[in-house]
C-alpha cells in the first residue's frame, strides 16, 4: 500500500533526508519520461503548484502559442533516489499537467494530452460504473547488452542463459539482484526475479496495485533498471525486439475490476469456470477492441518484429483458461486473484495510455453486455489459416501502420484517450513509420544488391 503524505510530511522528510534536488516528473505522449530538476529551496514552490514549463518542447504536448504548463505534484509518489550521493540527494515527485487556464468555476484544467490525466478519467468511467478500482500486476522484459569502453551499448549480450538459469551462465544475476535491492529500498515489493528465455533478457515481477499507482511503478522500474545496469558497465534496453531469432521482450499485464475493497467483480463462484459475467464482458471487449488498442500497447515499428509466430508473443485474438498462445489468458488463481492476463503488451507502451486503452475497451464490454467468444484451447500457432478463420480467431495488426488506421476508426478509444492525445500520437506514428517505409535497410542490400 503506497503511503499517503501531506505538504508538511514533504518539507520534512526532504530536510530529514538531507535531499538537495528534486525532480518533478511527468510523461510524455510517447511513454518518454521528463522531469524539471529544481533545488529543495524551491520545494515550497512545487507544493503550490506553480511550477511551469514550455510545453512545446515536448513531442505531442501543445503549439508554441500555447506552451506554459503547470505541474502539480502527487505527493504520494515521493521517493528519494537511493543511488544519489549523500551529500546531494535527489528526491522525485511525479506530477499531473495542468494548463494555466481554470474551468468557469476555477477550478484547475488537466491538460488533456497528458497520459497520467487521460488514464485518471478512464478510472473515473470505471467508478462512476460502480469499479472504484482496477488492479494492475505488470510483468515487464528486458535485456541487458555491454557497453563499450566509451560506455556506449554494444549488441553483444552479457550472457547466454536461458529461463530460470543461474550464474555462471547468467552474468546478469548480480545486477538484476542490485536492481531488487535499490527497487526495495524505495518500497517495491518484488514477487519475482529471473532469467527469461532469451539470452540476455530478463524479468522481475513486482506486486500488483491500483492502476496509476502500478503505472507509476512502471516508469520507475525503467529508470531505477536503467541506472543501475549502467552501473554494472551493461546498457538495459526494453526495446521489444532487439535480436532476431530469439523471443522479444513483453509486458504482460494482468487486470482485475474491484465493485469494493474485497469484491473481486471477475470472480463468480457459481459459474463452471468461476469467471463472472462482468469477466466476460470486459474480455470480450479486450477482444473486440484489440485491433485498435494495438497502437498503443505496441506503439512502435520493432513491436510488430515481436508479435510473429514461434516465440511465445500472442499474434491471434483469442482467448484461454490454459494455453498462453492467444491475446488473453485467465491465470488459474480465483477468488481475490481472479484476473484477465493480456499478453500483447511490450515494455515500450505508455503505461498510462496501455492502461487507459484497455480498461476503456473492457468497460465497453460490459456496458454493451458483449458475448466473449469460446474458449481456444488449442495452440492456435499450428492451427490453418481456414481452422483460424472457421472459429472466428483474427489476427493482431502485423504493422504499426495497420495498427495507427485501426485506432483512427475506433470511436470508442478515440473518445477514451481523447481527440488531442491520438490526433498528435497518430501524427508521430505516421511520421516514424514514413521514415522506416522509405528507409533502405541492410536486409534490402544483402538480398538484392547482387542479385539485381
Amino acid at each position: 500500500m503506497a503511503p499517503t503524505y501531506t505538504r508538511e510530511d514533504i518539507e520534512r522528510l526532504a530536510e530529514e533526508e538531507g535531499v538537495k534536488f528534486i525532480r518533478l516528473q511527468f510523461t510524455d505522449l510517447q511513454g518518454i519520461i521528463k522531469n524539471v530538476e529544481i533545488p529543495v529551496d524551491q520545494l515550497p514552490k512545487a507544493l503550490d503548484n506553480q511550477m511551469m514549463f514550455d510545453g512545446s518542447s515536448i513531442e505531442g504536448f501543445v503549439r508554441i502559442e500555447e506552451s506554459d504548463m503547470y505541474l502539480y505534484p502527487d505527493l504520494n509518489t515521493w521517493i528519494v533516489f537511493p543511488w544519489t550521493p549523500e551529500k546531494g540527494k535527489v528526491a522525485r515527485l511525479i506530477c499531473d499537467v495542468y494548463e494555466p487556464s481554470k474551468k468557469p468555476g476555477g477550478e484547475p484544467n488537466p491538460f488533456e494530452g497528458d497520459p497520467r490525466g487521460i488514464l485518471k478519467k478512464v478510472l473515473k468511467q470505471a467508478e462512476d460504473m460502480g469499479y472504484p478500482a482496477f488492479n494492475i500486476g505488470p510483468e515487464p522484459e528486458f535485456f541487458l547488452f555491454k557497453n563499450d569502453e566509451k560506455g556506449e551499448p554494444t549488441m553483444e549480450l552479457n550472457d547466454k542463459g536461458g529461463y530460470f538459469d543461474l550464474a555462471p551462465t547468467d552474468l546478469g544475476e548480480n545486477c538484476r539482484r542490485d536492481i531488487v535491492l535499490e527497487l526495495e529500498e524505495m518500497g517495491f515489493e518484488i514477487e519475482a526475479s529471473h532469467h527469461e528465455v532469451a539470452p540476455g533478457q530478463h524479468e522481475i515481477d513486482f506486486e500488483y496495485a491500483d492502476a496509476l499507482t502500478a503505472c507509476d511503478n512502471i516508469q520507475t522500474f525503467k529508470l531505477v533498471v536503467k541506472t543501475i545496469a549502467r552501473k554494472h558497465g551493461l546498457h538495459a534496453t526494453f526495446m521489444p525486439k532487439p535480436l532476431f531469432g530469439v523471443n522479444g521482450s513483453g509486458m504482460h499485464c494482468n487486470m482485475s475490476l474491484f465493485e469494493g475493497d474485497k469484491q473481486n467483480a471477475f470472480f463468480d463462484e457459481n459459474t463452471e469456470t468461476q469467471l463472472s459475467e462482468t469477466a466476460m464482458h470486459f474480455m470480450a471487449g479486450i477482444l473486440e477492441h484489440a485491433e485498435a488498442f494495438t497502437a498503443i500497447t505496441n506503439p512502435i515499428i520493432n513491436s510488430y518484429k515481436r508479435l510473429v509466430p514461434g516465440y511465445e508473443a500472442p499474434v491471434y485474438i483469442a482467448w484461454s483458461l490454459r494455453n498462453r498462445s492467444p491475446l488473453v489468458r485467465i491465470p488459474n488463481s480465483r477468488g481475490l486473484s481472479t484476473r484477465i492476463e493480456a499478453r500483447s503488451p511490450d515494455p515500450a507502451a505508455n503505461p498510462y495510455l496501455a492502461m487507459a486503452a484497455m480498461l476503456a475497451a473492457g468497460l465497453d464490454g460490459i456496458k454493451r453486455k458483449l458475448d466473449a467468444p469460446e474458449a481456444t484451447d488449442r495452440n492456435i500457432y499450428v492451427m490453418s489459416e481456414e481452422e483460424r478463420e472457421e472459429e472466428g480467431i483474427k489476427a493482431l495488426p502485423g504493422t504499426l501502420k495497420e495498427a495507427i488506421d485501426n485506432l483512427k476508426r475506433n470511436e470508442v478509444l478515440v473518445n477514451a484517450i481523447g481527440e488531442h492525445a491520438v490526433e498528435h500520437l497518430v501524427e508521430a506514428k505516421e511520421i516514424e513509420w514514413d521514415m522506416f517505409r522509405t528507409q533502405v535497410h541492410p536486409w534490402e542490400r544483402e538480398q538484392y544488391l547482387s542479385t539485381y
